[in-house]
């Protein structure tokens, strides 16, 4: 088992892919990594009733799981679709997506969220998914570490995300689909303002590397 703080990336590669210790390791989705994130969402029936993952982007949900797939695939193969994939040996198990303001308007809460704007951050994370065989064995905090990573070697900048207030048993459990707090405070991000009951704004500066 591989625990949530364990999690230590290494820079020995500085392309597409980062290790971690066994059994994670991983790859940024791109064209030649689609065919791996295809088959996670595939095995789960399109995840969260077929939203493949398009939710937060401007295209936004509605138009059924086949279009869902062909938008994402066509933002994936312009470069306009980011997420840190985890692969356990040569199965993706899990990601988390991430990407500039601009390509994630579409987030949680949004009404509150604009209520107390000051100033919209660089970079967004939106979204993560398990493998249910891979639940509660450290995949989100892996992906997680990934997303940051990849964020630094396109430039860093100020990063925020939305997760929930809760127990991170509900994570393991599927649920959640933006982590809890706990692992971004972990990770040294600090609660801005909340936006919802249990919902938070949390920010952190990523520098460039």
């Amino acid at each position: 088992m591989v625990h949530d703080d364990e999690m230590e990336m290494s820079r020995d590669r500085p392309e597409a892919t980062t290790a971690h210790p066994p059994p994670y390791e991983i790859r940024r989705l791109d064209a030649s990594t689609w065919p791996d994130f295809v088959a996670l969402v595939e095995r789960h029936n399109g995840v969260w009733g077929g939203c493949w993952c398009l939710g937060f982007h401007p295209e936004g949900l509605g138009h059924g799981a086949a279009q869902h797939r062909a938008l994402k695939e066509r933002r994936v193969r312009e470069g306009a679709a980011h997420a840190a994939l985890v692969y356990e040996g040569e199965a993706c198990v899990g990601w988390c997506q991430f990407g500039p303001t601009a390509e994630l308007p579409r987030i949680k809460s949004l009404r509150a969220y604009e209520q107390g704007l000051a100033e919209l951050p660089d970079w967004r994370i939106t979204c993560f998914f398990v493998s249910r065989r891979h639940r509660g064995r450290g995949v989100a905090a892996a992906a997680l570490d990934g997303a940051l990573d990849e964020i630094a070697r396109n430039g860093g900048g100020t990063v925020e995300s939305y997760p929930d207030l809760d127990e991170e048993v509900k994570l393991a459990r599927g649920f959640g689909h933006n982590a809890t707090v706990a692992m971004f405070e972990r990770r040294g991000f600090v609660r801005q303002r909340r936006i919802a009951k249990n919902r938070w704004v949390v920010v952190r500066r990523v520098e460039a590397v």
